[in-house]
């Protein structure tokens, strides 16, 4: 029997991601588009890529909307959520309403902390998986995926009271399909796909916010220079490594295990960045270029927030916070006012 995936957000990391499920042994993938729907029901996605070459993914099913998936009737094994995570615009949990059956499993890759809470909520009974991706992939026009570098990505099954039902029969079902979905992206050719447990996970989550808190914001609030640039000035490289220095010390006490030893330090972070070639901008920057609304909140405010939870204060996040969210502010209300 054929394995239904659903990709919802088929933009350049979810439709890179399918492309590769999609060469699986019994994978049906199919994608929810929205701005390139026409591009994608036309010609399908052409993918390029240094690793797996130039090749053309036409997706089993390609939906402009959920109510279009909805009524497909088909029960999803797999639903892999790959869009911005913006939990204080909407809650796009929602928008799986219907789509989620007891069999589902909801795998998230998004970026930050926190973006699980909504979809175990709304989902009881569904599994939630959590994944983790450095991938470096981008859509310059609609349909069009290239694929610059990296593949790796990290699952890990959502099991939030863990130490209190660890052999649950939904645990046990959780960390199966959780195996189960990482096989098929192994199976597709992503060779450094990981299955994680919920904690290791989770640290996993945490170190990448030491790279994203500390480069994204800073990029906004410095009018764009380079990630290298950033790292290489001597001050900014202080200031970054304090940034990441706190948020790396701040993971561990929050989910109780240290980090292995084989996740990178902040100085490895940061000579690693200093000899980028790429010139890269850090996201957030083309967000704010193209006027989006920033991840502030599961990049910065959530961290924040767990920390607190746990009686700790991270103060260079907050002052980060503080400032990005005003940029944000002025931006909004400033084009409010510029419309009148």
């Amino acid at each position: 029997m054929a394995i239904e995936v659903l990709i919802f957000g088929a933009g350049a990391v979810g439709a890179f991601y399918g492309s590769r499920l999609a060469t699986a042994k019994n994978a049906r993938v199919s994608a929810v588009c929205r701005s390139n729907y026409n591009a994608v029901r036309t010609n399908g996605f052409s993918v390029t890529s240094p690793k797996y070459g130039t090749y053309v993914w036409r997706p089993s099913n390609v939906f402009s909307t959920p109510l279009e998936a909805r009524k497909s009737g088909i029960a999803w094994d797999y639903i892999v959520v790959s869009t911005k995570a913006l939990p204080d615009v909407s809650d796009d949990s929602q928008l799986l309403e219907g789509l989620v059956g007891s069999p589902t499993a909801v795998v998230l890759i998004q970026n930050g902390l926190g973006v699980e809470e909504p979809y175990r909520k709304r989902f009881p009974h569904a599994s939630i998986l959590s994944g983790v991706t450095v991938v470096s992939a981008e859509q310059p026009r609609s349909g069009e995926i290239k694929h610059s570098r990296w593949t790796r990505i990290s699952v890990g099954p959502y099991l939030p009271n863990n130490d209190a039902y660890s052999l649950s029969n939904e645990n046990e079902t959780a960390t199966s399909r959780n195996l189960t979905f990482v096989n098929l992206l192994v199976a597709g050719g992503i060779q450094d796909a990981s299955a994680y447990s919920h904690e290791k996970l989770q640290l996993v989550r945490w170190h990448k916010i030491a790279i994203n808190a500390a480069f994204n914001p800073s990029s906004v609030l410095c009018g764009g220079p380079s990630n290298a640039v950033m790292a290489n000035d001597p001050l900014f490289h202080e200031f970054l490594k304090g940034v990441m220095e706190e948020v790396l010390e701040t993971g561990p006490k929050v989910i109780g295990q240290p980090f292995p030893s084989d996740f990178a330090s902040s100085d490895l972070l940061l000579r690693s960045t200093q000899r980028d070639p790429t010139g890269g901008r850090p996201s957030m920057w083309a967000d704010w270029e193209q006027g989006k609304i920033l991840e502030l909140e599961v990049i910065l405010g959530n961290p924040i927030r767990l920390a607190q939870e746990k009686g700790l204060n991270m103060p260079r996040l907050q002052s980060l916070y503080a400032l990005a969210r005003m940029a944000q502010r002025m931006r909004i209300e400033n084009s409010s006012k510029s419309k009148i």
